[in-house]
């Protein structure tokens, strides 16, 4: 810190957040970090199907989900014949922030704060809003996950859900 507060003199410091509250803000968007490299700012289940590999630890999935995505049975979770699950944002994030809330213009529970992309993670000594994205889980999957594939309606029916306003 010491080191960075003399190469960068003109530039204001703020104390690490470890043991607070964090709060910061952004909007959901996607990014070019190079020529011809587009990441959009939604994915899909589609993505994790494509990813499958049978008895993989990182990319297996559950022969429930894959029956769901089959029928594409998403219940009231999905959107336009496809079931939302990450999406990407250009809220500054560091260590700690996993499982932050993603709230909307509304005060609603869109999503949770899990990673940074792969261009933003030196974003705790130089934040470029250019490249800088926080990846969030989609609440409608956490939600069609706890649903369909737990078989765990009984807890959504304790939840108070809203639908986006306006």
């Amino acid at each position: 810190m010491n080191t960075q507060m003399e190469v960068f003199a003109e530039k204001r410091f703020y104390p690490d957040a470890n043991s607070t509250l964090r709060f910061t803000y952004g909007q959901v968007d996607g990014y070019s970090p190079r020529d011809a490299v587009r990441y959009e700012p939604q994915t899909y289940l589609d993505g994790v199907m494509e990813k499958y590999v049978p008895e993989d630890y990182e990319f297996d999935v559950p022969e429930k989900l894959q029956q769901l995505y089959a029928k594409k049975d998403y219940g009231p979770y999905g959107e336009n014949g496809r079931m939302p699950v990450c999406f990407i944002g250009t809220n500054h994030t560091t260590g700690g922030n996993s499982g932050s809330p993603a709230i909307d213009a509304h005060g609603n529970l869109i999503g949770l704060n899990f990673d940074r992309a792969w261009e933003g993670t030196m974003s705790d000594i130089n934040y470029d809003p250019s490249i800088c994205r926080n990846i969030m889980v989609d609440i409608r999957y956490v939600l069609f996950i706890i649903d369909k594939l737990g078989g765990a309606g009984h807890l959504i029916e304790e939840m108070e859900l809203v639908h986006p306003k306006g």
